[in-house]
């Protein structure tokens, strides 16, 4: 069904918006999977993380499943005019705008890739653009909140096991600023040497974009690593590659997930956490201390630096904050 809404698009004043149409009109996955080559498309993002990859993949089907029910049966007849409705029907549908951002950011990859690949003569997504969204500071862990992560109490009947790795895990993240996706790929000889015996300072992640890198670890995590390779053992399978390989494992043996990292958050915190937030608390701790803004950035493996210099935002809204409170005349 099309809605005829008024605005200033279009040549006659006006915007056309596609509604959903009934339940029994939507196509079905593996048609649209086939016309609009998004298997292909998915497998051609091997630089992208795993969660990216899936979100994109949704991304472009849900849009794919979207212009059929329109009548555009493929990728060849999409127009920009088509992308723009596409986008005021999420808008419309009062989708957050970082979430229409994530959408259009993976349908521009995806035309880009079926213009790269020859499928289309032109790319109709070239100056697609999403509703700017408001900026949001990084939210930044306080001390409290820090010290019931890294210092709390264990659990009554905890397993001596779960709560060597829970710390290791969390030190990691807090002391390294890793992603968590960085974390769980690691690999013990990723943090050991001369054997296993050695626990390193340092150690090098596969960061977006397949960029190697190299980040410092906190003695206390350092500390952590060290306890835990000692009991890993009791619930990670012996060997050298897959699941047995790898740094930190759950209770089925298995490689750790960034789900069980949150659950590991959701035991240890009082209040909701999200694991990016040791990330951010990690750059924001480090420019209080007077760390070079490049410098965080190699570390937290920025592409561009204005990604980083968010921190200092939160930096200075940390500063102001101390000055209200201790100064007399503030």
């Amino acid at each position: 069904m099309r809605r005829v809404t008024t605005g200033a698009d279009g040549a006659h004043g006006r915007a056309l918006v596609d509604e959903p149409q009934p339940a029994r009109d939507v196509v079905r996955r593996a048609d649209v999977h086939a016309a609009w080559r998004l298997d292909a498309f998915v497998t051609s993002l091997t630089a992208s993380s795993e969660h990216t990859v899936a979100a994109y993949g949704a991304d472009v089907a849900d849009f794919a499943r979207w212009a059929e029910r329109g009548g555009i049966t493929d990728p060849v007849r999409v127009e920009r005019l088509l992308l723009r409705r596409w986008v005021a029907f999420l808008a419309q549908r009062r989708y957050a705008k970082r979430t229409i951002a994530r959408k259009v950011a993976a349908v521009r990859k995806y035309f880009r890739w079926l213009h790269r690949s020859g499928v289309i003569a032109l790319d109709p997504s070239a100056s697609l653009r999403a509703p700017a969204g408001e900026a949001r500071l990084p939210r930044v862990l306080n001390g409290g909140e820090l010290t019931q992560l890294l210092d709390g109490p264990a659990e009554e009947d905890e397993p001596h096991w779960r709560r060597l790795r829970d710390d290791a895990v969390l030190e990691v993240l807090y002391g390294s600023g890793v992603r968590v996706s960085e974390l769980c790929s690691l690999d013990v000889v990723d943090v050991t040497s001369r054997g296993g015996s050695v626990v390193r300072d340092s150690i090098t992640v596969l960061g977006k974009g397949a960029k190697e890198r190299v980040v410092p670890l906190s003695e206390s995590a350092v500390e952590a690593l060290r306890a835990w390779i000692g009991v890993r053992h009791e619930v990670v399978p012996d060997g050298d590659h897959g699941a047995a390989a790898a740094l930190f494992g759950n209770e089925r043996g298995r490689r750790l997930t960034p789900r069980d990292v949150r659950r590991i958050l959701d035991r240890r915190s009082a209040t909701p956490t999200h694991p990016h937030a040791l990330r951010h608390t990690f750059a924001t701790h480090l420019l209080d201390g007077g760390a070079d803004l490049r410098i965080v950035q190699e570390f937290l493996g920025h592409a561009d630096v204005a990604t980083t210099q968010r921190y200092t935002h939160v930096s200075n809204e940390r500063l102001r904050s101390v000055y209200a409170e201790a100064h007399p005349r503030a």
